[in-house]
């Protein structure tokens, strides 16, 4: 039985570990790999199986279907919102701590949270069709729980805008920004992500993560700022403002605060 089986319900994400590479796919592309309630406590089921395994080297997050992640699962009752967003928290965490190198490997586009999981891998590769969103303020909401990651990795002024403007953006501004740390052609994306991996595993295990805490030692606690920003989420997920842009985005309407023309 596997990590994510032990969770409940059909496994949405698999795993798999060849060579002391742990490969952790989202498996969910009927609804473009969203962050329901189970793939959240699949993902890190799954995570921390690949973090506390002493054979695995490096982890290579990835997906199934044409994207990567859509982000919250917004068609979920708000109970289930919820047991996501914790999880979603603690998978940020557990990413950005990871004593272990985690790679993305993106294929297909991201929007809002799925975004906040590139955020927090240590190292990013796309194909250059990939394309980017954080759409939150369309739906009057707020993206606090992926701004922890983010906030970190991702020049502050360009983020201002792509926050406040939740306008698309292509992986080649993606990379300019900080988001990425490659951007391929689609034949060359496995050989972009296995050189990578090649050179992560060069180190020494003890020595990369020690390096990476050194890097991340001016940073205050992620998890306090998670914990925060969690709490602000749902201030707005339940407001009546989020509640009517919930109802909108599954009715497929604009929701009634766009100005009539």
């Amino acid at each position: 039985m596997t990590a994510a089986e032990t969770v409940g319900q059909r496994p949405l994400v698999i795993s798999d570990v060849a060579g002391g590479v742990a490969t952790v796919t989202l498996d969910s592309p009927g609804n473009r790999n969203a962050l329901s309630a189970n793939l959240c406590a699949h993902l890190l089921a799954e995570l921390t199986t690949a973090v506390r395994d002493d054979n695995v080297r490096a982890v290579v997050l990835t997906h199934t279907g044409p994207v990567f992640c859509a982000g919250a699962d917004l068609k979920e009752a708000p109970e289930r919102r919820d047991a996501a967003a914790r999880d979603f928290s603690a998978v940020l965490e557990l990413l950005w701590t990871s004593p272990k190198p985690v790679v993305a490997r993106l294929a297909g586009p991201a929007r809002a949270g799925g975004t906040g999981l590139v955020a927090a891998c240590d190292f990013a590769v796309a194909v250059d069709t990939v394309s980017f969103a954080f759409t939150e303020v369309r739906i009057g909401v707020v993206p606090a729980v992926i701004s922890v990651p983010l906030r970190h990795r991702v020049v502050p002024h360009a983020l201002y805008r792509l926050f406040l403007s939740a306008e698309t953006f292509d992986a080649h501004h993606a990379a300019s920004i900080g988001l990425l740390s490659a951007v391929v052609p689609v034949d060359d994306l496995d050989d972009e992500i296995g050189h990578l991996v090649e050179t992560l595993v060069l180190s020494g295990p003890k020595a990369w993560a020690g390096t990476k805490r050194l890097l991340r030692s001016e940073a205050p606690s992620i998890a306090v700022e998670l914990s925060a920003m969690q709490d602000l989420s749902a201030q707005y997920f339940n407001s009546e403002e989020g509640r009517e842009g919930i109802r909108s985005f599954a009715e497929r309407r604009r929701p009634a605060w766009v100005p009539h023309c």
